[in-house]
């Protein structure tokens, strides 16, 4: 017998937005689901009818999801953000509308690890001047500032899935690699941890970034931070735009004391392709610039479509929260001979007690039950006797702490 859901997959309304890999949207038109795409991003009162009529809804990183789109989203049950961050939704606010955040923290971890390293052999070996000029014709060919990274010293930054994937391809070519974690890790290969991050800076000969953005991180490598690496030394960012001091770090490639560096994120970036990029360090000698393209490889993207739609899934299928950044996370196996009702209520005092009290009202016989909080936020999965399901979520679903209640069976 086919499963029944209590609101037919068929009526499920899923927007994909930004031209997301196809990937995506196969996943759900496999799992029966149907998908709209729109390959732009967009804002305003665009964003906010779609809000309001879409049960999913997908993003990369150019469509911005503010409090404000969120204010009315009637029937939205959740966002997936098909990028490694989460920074264009505003968390809190999708958790206060009952909507789990999914992301793919992971997906794109080896291309971002192969564009750091190709930056970092290109800045090596003067590159970026070297094919400029022969654009403009002119052959310089000497051997003045290149150098081979055969047993110099790289010092990574943040030591998660990315910074782990970089010190591991490094030490193919031949690099000592350090790294500095606010966090300790277990070193893979022969990697070492610095004992702190002035260490690190002044021993290293590359050094490449792989922080996540916030308040903690935001100018992390400023003037102070740059007069410790060595002279002739080399910076890479592929983090967040705002981890590093453009100025600061444009006086210290212009005044010699780095040899180059490479950027892959900016703190202000165009909303699409059609717009210009300015920043200071145009024109700047021995610095690559690329668009944002760390995690922009096909492999990437159809690993990030298949991710982040399988969480999609999983959640509208069985409930499961597993992997959402602003929701608690919960996955319970479901029985076969229940209806499973998903309740979504603001964490306070005197929550549980409610439902309880309406189960012993009822004289409910109760499968499984499992509640979990993050924030403001409670989130409770029960299975029960299909007999009663029905009564339950209505009752439940009025309750003053409710904030969003289904049923599936």
């Amino acid at each position: 017998m086919a499963t029944k859901y209590s609101f037919p997959k068929d009526k499920i309304k899923i927007y994909l937005l930004e031209k997301i890999h196809p990937a995506a949207a196969e996943t759900f038109e496999q799992a029966g689901y149907s998908v709209s795409c729109i390959p732009k991003a967009i804002q305003g009162k665009e964003l906010t009818d779609i809000i309001e009529d879409a049960h999913i809804l997908g993003v990369r990183s150019r469509t911005r999801i503010t409090s404000d789109d969120l204010a009315n989203s009637r029937r939205l049950l959740s966002i997936g953000c098909f990028t490694v961050g989460t920074d264009q939704v505003d968390l809190p606010a999708a958790a206060k509308v009952g909507a789990p955040v999914f992301n793919a923290p992971h997906s794109s971890t080896r291309s971002v690890a192969e564009l750091s390293l190709a930056n970092l052999l290109s800045l090596a070996r003067q590159m970026p001047e070297r094919s400029a000029k022969m654009h403009q014709g002119v052959w310089e060919k000497s051997a003045d500032g290149s150098h081979e990274v055969r047993g110099k010293t790289l010092g990574i930054i943040g030591y998660g899935h990315i910074g782990q994937q970089v010190g591991l391809l490094a030490e193919a070519v031949g690099l000592n690699v350090y790294f500095y974690d606010i966090l300790k890790k277990l070193p893979l290969g022969r990697a070492s941890a610095a004992e702190d991050l002035q260490s690190l800076l002044k021993m290293s000969d590359f050094i490449s970034l792989h922080v996540p953005g916030g308040e903690e991180t935001r100018n992390l490598i400023g003037a102070s931070e740059l007069a410790l690496m060595k002279k002739g030394s080399y910076l890479i960012n592929l983090s967040r735009g705002n981890v590093v001091d453009l100025e600061a770090a444009r006086e210290a490639l212009l005044s010699g004391h780095l040899m180059g560096a490479g950027f892959d994120v900016y703190p202000s970036e165009p909303a699409g392709n059609s717009d210009g990029f300015e920043n200071i360090l145009c024109g700047v000698p021995n610095v690559i610039l690329t668009p944002h393209i760390g995690g922009s490889t096909e492999e990437a993207q159809k690993n990030i479509g298949r991710e982040v739609a399988e969480s999609l899934i999983a959640y509208l299928d069985n409930g499961s929260t597993e992997g959402a950044v602003n929701f608690p996370r919960v996955h319970l196996p479901s029985f076969p001979n229940s209806h499973r009702i998903l309740y979504v209520h603001h964490n306070v005092p005197g929550a549980l007690n409610d439902i309880n009290q309406i189960i012993a009202e009822l004289d409910v016989n109760i499968d499984s039950q499992y509640l979990s909080t993050y924030g403001d936020i409670g989130y409770l999965i029960m299975d029960l006797n299909k007999s009663v399901s029905d009564e339950v979520r209505e009752r439940i679903s009025v309750l003053p702490k409710a904030i969003k209640t289904r049923i599936l069976f």
